[in-house]
């Protein structure tokens, strides 16, 4: 599916408050997260880290915009062929958001040289996996890890595509 009049941008400061309230709603509308990780604490500690991502991090991000409004966002962060974040807002999910988001940040690692793109999710975030697997993504690892932004540990899923053969 492809959106039209979606466009994907560098993050501007201006952008900041917008990009944490729609990461924040995209974590929080998920089913993939058991009920234990949604308690008052941890939730509090997922909406902050949120908030000050785009403050903080040594990230390249960008969003996706829709009729001047910020409807989802990605993250290279860490190794340039990692993308440590893909959010899109739920009102805007399934129509393309998160996809062009994905294929734009793959497209930048490859005109990069880069010979494979990596990202996580967690295990159970079956939309995220399937929308991995439709760009051409491939499981290539499943187990648990600590999640630093939740304080707790997840059952995640490391995933991999080629980018030049």
């Amino acid at each position: 599916m492809v959106v039209t009049g979606l466009t994907i941008r560098r993050i501007a400061p201006a952008d900041h408050e917008a990009v944490g309230v729609v990461g924040f709603a995209a974590c929080a509308a998920a089913d993939a997260f058991e009920d234990s990780y949604r308690d008052p604490e941890v939730i509090a500690k997922v909406q902050h880290e949120f908030a000050v991502f785009p403050h903080q991090a040594q990230a390249e991000i960008f969003v996706a915009e829709l009729d001047a409004e910020i409807v989802g966002w990605g993250a290279r962060e860490g190794e340039p062929n990692y993308m440590s974040d893909l959010w899109v807002h739920p009102d805007h999910q399934g129509k393309g958001v998160g996809r062009a988001l994905l294929l734009h940040c793959c497209e930048l690692m490859a005109a990069e040289g880069l010979a494979t793109a990596r990202l996580d999710t967690h295990a159970r975030n079956a939309g995220a996996i399937r929308l991995y697997e439709h760009c051409g993504f491939t499981i290539i690892w499943h187990g648990i890890e600590f999640s630093k932004s939740m304080g707790v540990p997840l059952e995640k899923v490391h995933m991999e595509k080629r980018l030049v053969d």
